[in-house]
């Protein structure tokens, strides 16, 4: 697991949407405003690529250790795409103040980790889902490298990017 440092944020480039800098509007959103969506998120949307073209996907997932958190069927579409191209982007389900995590999914298969992630996703969804059912399916772990936020009402005053860089 790589250990990140602090988010660096920025404008993003969005040109003609009439983004105002980042001293004007609502101003750069801060890291801890990104995190708090990714953990209130419900649901996110998991998109993969097969064969060059896009493929997204409704999962249950935490956010948990900075990174995004999910599983699926090994045989699933999402999992056989992750297999061949580990790229992918993870958004929160709320469109009037999303989230989008791009990064690399790596599968977890440790189980010590695969039972923390169960506990969390117990925690969360208030289930009982045993350990054995994760560990019979691919678990996966996104790492952010880039994350992407706005708020809908200040569309122009908000956005903002979140790059990570790996430390050490």
């Amino acid at each position: 697991m790589t250990v990140m440092t602090e988010p660096v944020s920025s404008r993003p480039h969005m040109p003609g949407y009439g983004i105002v800098g980042a001293d004007e509007g609502q101003g750069l959103l801060p890291w801890s405003w990104a995190e708090e969506r990714l953990v209130q998120s419900h649901d996110y949307w998991v998109a993969t690529v097969h064969a060059g073209a896009p493929h997204v996907t409704p999962v249950w997932g935490v956010w948990a250790g900075g990174a995004v958190w999910f599983s699926s069927s090994p045989q699933s579409r999402k999992a056989r795409n992750i297999a061949a191209d580990p790229r992918v982007v993870v958004t929160t389900d709320d469109p009037s103040q999303p989230v989008m995590v791009e990064g690399r999914a790596t599968m977890v298969d440790v189980e010590p980790t695969v039972e923390e992630f169960t506990g969390w996703v117990n925690a969360k969804y208030d289930a009982d889902i045993p350990v054995s059912f994760f560990i019979a399916n691919a678990c996966f772990r996104v790492e952010p490298r880039t994350v992407f936020g706005l708020v809908e009402a200040d569309f122009t005053g908000t956005p903002t990017r979140w790059v990570f860089r790996p430390q050490g």
